[in-house]
C-alpha cells in the first residue's frame, strides 16, 4: 500500500466500469473480468481453455502476458490524474507452472509509483493459489497533448 495507508487510485473504480471498458477489446475475447480491488491492488480472472491455449492443450504463455499487461496498465491508469494516462515502456513474465483447463487469477500490486514511470508487480495464480506466471511491467506516465498545450499559454 502507499506510504500514508491511502488507497493509491485518482479515478473512481466499480467492478462494472472495469468491465464495461474491456467490451469489444482482446480483453472480452480471451475472456478477462475484473473481479476485485482493494486500496492498492486489481484483480481479474481468465478462463483457461481454447481461446487461450497453445497447441499443446495448455496456456500460452502470450495469453498470460496480456491478463499481466491488462492488469497493470489499467492499474496504472487509474493510480495518475485526469491530465495524465500511461503506456507500456517494458513487460517481463517468468511461467513457473502448466496447466491445461480451469481458470487463472491475476493481482497486481505496485512496485514504484512515480511522476514519469511506475512499475507493477503481477501474479498469476491457478484454483488452489499456486503461483503460475509471475509479471513485472514498467510504464510510462504522460501528460495529454492538450494539458501541454493550456500550460504553454
Amino acid at each position: 500500500m502507499s506510504q500514508d495507508n491511502a488507497p493509491i487510485w485518482r479515478k473512481p473504480m466499480s467492478l462494472e466500469g472495469l468491465n464495461a471498458s474491456s467490451r469489444n477489446t482482446l480483453m472480452a475475447h480471451l475472456g478477462i473480468l475484473y473481479t476485485g480491488f482493494g486500496p492498492d491492488w486489481l484483480e481479474a480472472t481468465m478462463p483457461v481453455d481454447h481461446r487461450t491455449h497453445q497447441p499443446l492443450g495448455m496456456l500460452h504463455g502470450g495469453a498470460s502476458v496480456v491478463l499481466a499487461e491488462t492488469l497493470g496498465s489499467l492499474a496504472a491508469n487509474m493510480a495518475v490524474g485526469a491530465d495524465s494516462y500511461c503506456v507500456g515502456l517494458e513487460v517481463n513474465a517468468n511461467h513457473l507452472r502448466a496447466k491445461r483447463e480451469g481458470e487463472v487469477t491475476g493481482r497486481c500490486t505496485p512496485l514504484h509509483l512515480g511522476a514519469t514511470t511506475q512499475v507493477w508487480q503481477i501474479e498469476i495464480r491457478d484454483e488452489r493459489a499456486r503461483l503460475l506466471c509471475t509479471s513485472r511491467l514498467t510504464m510510462a506516465v504522460l501528460k495529454h497533448k492538450q494539458d501541454k498545450e493550456l500550460r504553454a499559454k
